[in-house]
């Protein structure tokens, strides 16, 4: 039974990165000079809005296989909190981190049209530290970038994520306000 969940884990572990990396490339990468002409596109758009549906599932099954997993040794504190773990503990509380960010970024999306758009932004804009905490506790804990189409596909997103965050940033776009 162990196998299994540790299989399920790592499977839904993978997809849940793979889900955010979509996620979080169509809804950064229309916002800079270089693919400005794809914010009106709204396959990325609902590429983008719908990711989350799918981020969602995978990573409570990430999460849920790990607990029930006896050879993870991860508790449901260590889901909630950072860093209390005995095993893995740098790994497993970036972990942590990136789903405590995930749940701060997707309830305040929900909450979007009764936060200002300042206050909606600068929650939404922890999605960048997120991928890149989750991009962390991947590298440090993924015991599948082994296998080189792997690590190549997760260093190759992060570096997308890496190149149109610093692109948003140098060239600022203003966000479409809320509505």
């Amino acid at each position: 039974m162990d196998l299994f969940l540790w299989e399920l884990a790592r499977a839904s572990g993978l997809g849940a990165y793979a889900a955010l990396c979509i996620a979080t490339i169509s809804g950064l990468a229309p916002r800079t000079a270089a693919l400005a002409f794809l914010a009106q596109n709204r396959a990325v758009r609902a590429l983008h809005d719908w990711s989350p549906w799918l981020i969602i599932p995978l990573v409570l099954t990430h999460v849920v296989a790990l607990i029930l997993d006896a050879t993870a040794r991860i508790g449901v504190l260590d889901v909630f909190v950072p860093f209390v773990t005995s095993y893995g503990r740098l790994a497993i509380g970036l972990g942590t981190i990136s789903f405590d960010l995930l749940v701060v970024v997707l309830v305040t999306t929900w909450l979007r049209r009764r936060m200002s758009l300042a206050a909606w932004q600068l929650f939404h804009r922890l999605s960048y530290l997120g991928f890149f905490v989750l991009f962390s506790h991947a590298i440090l804990s993924g015991t599948d970038l082994t296998s080189p189409i792997i690590a190549a596909l997760t260093w190759l997103a992060a570096a997308v994520v890496a190149y149109y965050s610093f692109e948003r940033v140098r060239r600022s776009r203003p966000m479409p306000s809320a509505g």
